[in-house]
């Protein structure tokens, strides 16, 4: 399918109370503060979404939840991975039915496909479920263990995955990178996944970029972009460090705990994570204020 995203797009954090339960009315301000720094899509319910920890019923209402705010004004992909084929083939159906612009989903993460025509086979039954969108495999080894050339398999997709329009490409690996944005003249839409690692990204072909700190740093990201694209590199350098340092603060602040919690200082308030992730206490909320304060990091 002929779908492409640009920019950056926000992979978007899931609102709840303080006992864990959704709280979707802050969507619509998550929305309208992600536009109004120029932010270009929104992936849902992925890794920064928290989406293995809700349940169907609570993915479904987020999906909706954000497809609604979006009202049409960016784009919306709905990350349906599930360890059940059976439960990632009914999101999937749900996020066609809502009105979602694309789906993307992990491997399977408990029981995993063992070859490149394995995973395959997974994602198929996964994408026929809503044969109008078009589908991003979300390659994650770090998280998934699950290990493939995307090289080969994007050569091996189209017969299997007819409505497969690209990757979303979060490991450390630049030259399978670059060759999955070159391969056969660009013909899948690979998008950048390591927030840390943007002007790499940027260097070596990515015009698209999914992460979870342009939920609340997007100004920085989008100076680096225009950086890169004037050919400044000694300021778009700069700007990358500042965003290594300000990642690093956070993920130790408590990793996705501390995204969030970021998020809620810069951003709309989106509460706690649920267990098994953990959120930070007060003490480090407060430490965690300091140094993105020092780092000229504000509301």
């Amino acid at each position: 399918m002929d779908f492409r995203l640009t920019g950056l797009i926000a992979a978007t954090f899931t609102p709840m109370r303080a006992d864990g339960s959704l709280n979707l009315g802050q969507t619509e301000p998550v929305v309208e503060h992600l536009l109004e720094r120029g932010i270009r899509g929104m992936y849902v319910c992925g890794s920064t979404g928290e989406g293995p920890s809700l349940s169907l019923a609570e993915r479904k209402a987020t999906a909706v939840s954000y497809v609604r705010a979006a009202a049409g004004r960016m784009p919306v992909v709905v990350q349906v991975g599930h360890s059940s084929l059976a439960d990632a083939r009914d999101l999937a159906a749900d996020a066609q039915r809502i009105g979602a612009n694309a789906i993307s989903a992990v491997a399977p993460y408990y029981f995993k496909p063992d070859s490149i025509d394995g995973l395959l086979d997974c994602l198929a039954q996964i994408a026929s479920a809503a044969p109008e969108l078009p589908f991003y495999y979300y390659h994650i080894p770090a998280i998934t263990g699950v290990h493939i050339d995307v090289v080969e398999f994007l050569r091996r997709a189209p017969g299997k995955v007819p409505t497969l329009a690209g990757v979303k490409y979060t490991a450390p690996t630049l030259d399978e990178l670059q060759e999955l944005i070159e391969l056969e003249d660009g013909r899948y839409d690979i998008l950048h996944g390591r927030d840390e690692m943007l002007l790499s990204g940027l260097a070596v072909g990515a015009r698209g970029a999914i992460g979870s700190t342009y939920n609340f740093a997007a100004p920085l990201y989008g100076k680096l972009i225009e950086a890169f694209d004037r050919l400044d590199l000694i300021e778009a350098r700069r700007l990358q460090s500042q965003s290594v340092a300000m990642i690093r603060t956070v993920l130790a602040c408590g990793g996705q705990g501390g995204l969030k919690t970021a998020m809620n200082l810069l951003g709309p308030d989106c509460g706690p994570v649920r267990l098994p992730l953990a959120t930070p206490t007060r003490e480090q909320t407060d430490h965690l204020k300091q140094r993105l304060e020092s780092l000229g990091m504000t509301r």
